[in-house]
């Protein structure tokens, strides 16, 4: 058992908090500063046993005009001697009691906290859509997203109070509660009755997303108000993805309810319950299983479109199948180039250093592509009017593109002419033309890459005048420095639409500790894993991340005996000379954090690649 324990909101044993340090410099993060917290229900739903309790027995004081300390030896209750001293005997006798108690390890406990973390994120994404979105935008466009935000309404008042059920179950389950509250099925049931909100979400929301799309091509002003609102902090993902939240919760709650009955014996009092959600929710995890692949294609296409220099890209029978980073031959030697593989097209472009947008220098048709192996890394790709030579970064990395262009030029075979992109709405770039950007990922602030264009001479007037514009146009690039396409760039990763779909279904939220890097201290965080990136918080309450940190290209797993790391539960993440400590609270935690970072990392991409291949064969 660990001694390690962060409680519902946080908080750790009351005789590990020596361990925790924060440096002036650092951010306050202080355990157990969820000062709200009450068995009451505050605004923010919170909760907090230990404090709970020293509450309820400060009341049950003042109620009775008797210290409940152990050793009382007066009772002036009016002065703040006695009386004072022995209130704080009594908080130091409970918060004795409190470090003493066997607090809950068994699996259900933990898969029920799962639920409240990650619920507390999904209930401030839901927020983030139906109240902060909602009121940057007139009221003919909300008008015109009324059947998004009659949807958005309901599902936010039902997680209102499913939050606050979960939470309060979860006290019960810390705290004195007995045998019976030793479950969540029953709390889950209750709320199953918000299921045709959902299956209604489902049969819509890809008009829904096409709608957005079309306000977004078609209404500059709508256009600039979706660019500002995704630059503001309370706005970590693209509005597309916030959108699939509710899909992807869904399939969250059908993985837990599996784990839930796996782990129950029949005669467990929790066990029928959640067979019973689990029967209910199979139906509607079905449909979503079903439409998610295109919404989500659909959504990767419309952040392509926004971030690259392309007409027309979102095309009904279009499919993205990987973007990701190769090295093109020529002769100045390797050259960084972004490549995107669609069902039809194979685009490969560069990232222009003024605007941070991507260039397109050059296509080839899908249908006429053909693909030669080569030594080490290197392989070849023909098509239209290119001869490419091009290096990956691994031959792992290599293997998987070959499968996948190879699946494709077969696949488009099978399909008719008329389903084929018209290439007339290609606009080409030269490829002399090349500003490749080789630096690391920035907080938005391009200036150095800016003042570098042109050798660094003075700009004449009109090319200030065209940057100036470029940089009006592409205001929303530092807000988009997490998606994939950026951090792939930045990387020299790869990705395909297949791992944001298993991104979809592995996404985690809850403290952890993070190692300093030049002391033994720990910095406890609010931590949010989604679409490939950890977002940090210094608790679950705040608006908006202090950091993120995309882990496309990181390794996962535990610490070496060289990174003298002695405590348990511990997590290594790391990319090149970037190295970061994680701890867990406790075995179970520290197991589910490892599975699901694996999942969604670059190395996973790898591990199917023989499966891959005999596709594309």
């Amino acid at each position: 058992v660990s001694d390690v324990y962060h409680g519902i909101n946080g908080n750790m044993s009351l005789d590990r908090r020596g361990e925790i340090t924060t440096p002036p410099t650092r951010y306050d993060l202080t355990l157990g500063s969820d000062k709200s917290s009450s068995l009451s229900r505050s605004e923010a739903g919170t909760y907090d046993v230990i404090q709970a309790e020293i509450q309820h027995a400060k009341r049950q004081e003042l109620a009775t005009g008797v210290a409940t300390a152990p050793h009382q030896n007066g009772h002036n209750g009016n002065g703040v001697g006695p009386g004072h001293s022995h209130s704080l005997t009594t908080q130091h006798d409970i918060e004795a009691e409190v470090k003493k108690r066997k607090w809950p390890t068994e699996p259900s406990y933990f898969l029920a906290k799962e639920l409240l973390m990650t619920e507390r994120t999904y209930k401030k994404d839901l927020d983030v859509l139906n109240t902060t979105f909602r009121q940057v935008l007139s009221l003919d466009d909300v008008e015109q997203l009324q059947p998004l935000f009659e949807l958005l309404d309901s599902l936010a008042q039902h997680h209102n109070l499913f939050l606050r059920d979960i939470e309060h179950r979860l006290v019960q389950w810390e705290g004195r509660g007995g045998h019976e509250a030793h479950r969540i099925g029953d709390v889950m049931m209750k709320h199953m009755a918000a299921l045709p909100i959902y299956d209604e979400y489902v049969q819509t929301h890809l008009d829904i997303l096409h709608c957005l799309n079309e306000m977004y091509e078609g209404d500059e002003r709508f256009r600039q108000v979706y660019k500002d609102f995704e630059q503001q902090k309370v706005c970590y993902l693209p509005v597309g993805e916030l959108l699939l939240k509710p899909l992807n919760r869904l399939l969250h709650y059908q993985l837990l309810l599996e784990r839930l009955c796996d782990y129950y014996a029949e005669e467990h009092i929790d066990y029928a319950d959640c067979q019973a959600v689990h029967h209910l929710l199979v139906r509607s995890t079905k449909g979503i299983r079903a439409h998610l692949p295109d919404s989500a294609n659909f959504v990767e296409l419309c952040e392509l479109q926004r971030d690259i220099n392309f007409e027309q890209l979102v095309q009904p029978h279009r499919r993205l199948i990987r973007q990701g980073c190769l090295l093109k031959h020529s002769k100045r030697g390797l050259q960084q180039r972004m490549f995107f593989l669609f069902s039809d097209l194979l685009l490969f472009g560069t990232k222009s250093p003024q605007d941070q947008s991507f260039r397109i220098l050059g296509h080839v048709p899908v249908r006429s592509l053909l693909t030669e192996n080569a030594e080490h890394n290197t392989f070849s790709i023909f098509g239209g009017q290119y001869a490419i030579m091009v290096s990956a970064g691994t031959t792992a990395e290599k293997t998987l593109w070959l499968a996948e262009l190879s699946k494709a030029a077969a696949d488009i075979k099978n399909r008719p002419p008329n389903m084929q992109l018209q290439l007339t709405t290609l606009k080409n770039c030269s490829s002399s033309e090349e500003g490749l950007d080789l630096f690391g990922l920035s907080n938005g602030n391009n200036s150095s890459l800016n003042s570098s264009v042109n050798g660094g001479g003075p700009l004449s007037p009109q090319q200030q005048q065209l940057q100036l514009q470029q940089q009006q146009q592409n205001k929303t690039q530092p807000s988009r420095s997490n998606t994939a396409l950026h951090v792939c760039w930045h990387r020299g990763a790869t990705v395909g639409l297949g791992d944001h779909l298993i991104a979809a279904e592995h996404q985690l939220s809850g403290y952890l500790l993070r190692k300093f890097k030049n002391s033994s201290g720990w910095q406890k965080l609010w931590v949010v894993f989604t679409s490939f990136c950890l977002y940090f918080y210094k608790s679950y309450q705040d608006e908006f991340a202090l950091a993120s940190l995309p882990l496309l290209g990181y390794t996962v797993g535990p610490p070496g005996h060289q990174d003298a790391v002695q405590k348990e539960f511990v997590f290594k993440l790391s990319f090149k000379n970037h190295v970061y400590f994680f701890r867990a609270e406790s075995a179970h935690t520290y197991n589910r954090w490892l599975e699901v970072l694996r999942s969604t990392t670059q190395t996973q991409d790898f591990k199917n690649i023989h499966s891959h291949a005999a596709l594309g064969n």
